[in-house]
């Protein structure tokens, strides 16, 4: 692959707090339209990575392009304006809202509305469109019009996602989508994840090994904050180092 069709590069990033090193020289390539997950045993870094590349946190050493375009002094909120968005493990949800007005407050912010939704959702048509081909496509219009605290878990993970593609993203990292979701309500998730756009490439992070296995056509491992090993699927699997290091993953698959 030519290096125009990285989108996002991580390059020989380094965390230290104090004198622990959380993050050890990791560089990692996310190409267009990727499907990329990232895996390890807990400890291993993922979340201290997705939080040097959204700008949560800022490296001790290294940079990260996105487009090609250095980032790495950029706030979160610059970065979401340049086309990376991020979910969270924990739901970052407006409880009183409903999954309507939900969308219609990011899309109108996205498009420069401000926060005034309300008359954007009554008089522009092109956040009316949007928050509809939303609801319908992240399985919401049931219960569009129902305080989001009430949501089934499952459906309150589904507007998360739906929020993120809210935003337009070119650049979308996954944050454990699937934890804490019942049984009963995974299916439906892990579809509209497969479903996602091909044009948004995806960093997925997750210990669920089903999404992992099912969803990833690339994945990169991390132990002890370094990166481990990187392939496909097939050769992650039957990678003797990955099984020797993490060896609870079939477990963890069945556990969820």
């Amino acid at each position: 692959m030519s290096s125009s069709e990285i989108v996002l590069s991580a390059q020989g990033l380094v965390k230290r707090f104090g004198g622990i090193t959380a993050t050890g020289n990791v560089s990692l390539d996310l190409h267009k339209g990727a499907r990329h997950a990232l895996i390890g045993p807990n400890g291993a870094g993922k979340t201290t990575l997705i939080n040097l590349l959204t700008g949560v946190l800022e490296p001790t050493e290294g940079r990260i392009l996105l487009e090609g375009q250095d980032i790495t002094q950029l706030a979160p909120h610059q970065r979401v304006r340049r086309g990376m968005v991020r979910t969270f493990q924990i739901n970052q949800l407006f409880d009183t809202l409903t999954p309507l007005e939900t969308l219609a407050l990011t899309v109108s912010q996205h498009n420069g509305l401000g926060t005034r939704w309300w008359q954007a959702l009554g008089r522009n048509t092109r956040v009316t469109e949007r928050c509809e081909q939303l609801l319908e496509q992240f399985h919401l219009s049931e219960v569009m019009n129902q305080k989001t605290h009430v949501l089934a878990y499952g459906k309150r993970r589904l507007l998360e996602i739906a929020i993120a593609l809210a935003c337009e993203p070119r650049v979308l990292l996954l944050d454990e989508p699937v934890a804490g979701v019942p049984a009963g309500e995974r299916e439906e998730l892990l579809q509209t994840v497969a479903a996602l756009p091909a044009d948004v490439s995806v960093l997925l992070i997750e210990h669920d090994m089903d999404l992992v296995f099912s969803f990833a056509k690339r994945m990169t491992v991390l132990v002890n904050g370094s990166v481990l090993t990187e392939g496909d699927p097939e050769t992650i699997a039957n990678d003797p180092q990955v099984k020797a290091v993490y060896l609870g993953y079939g477990e963890e698959a069945a556990h969820g």
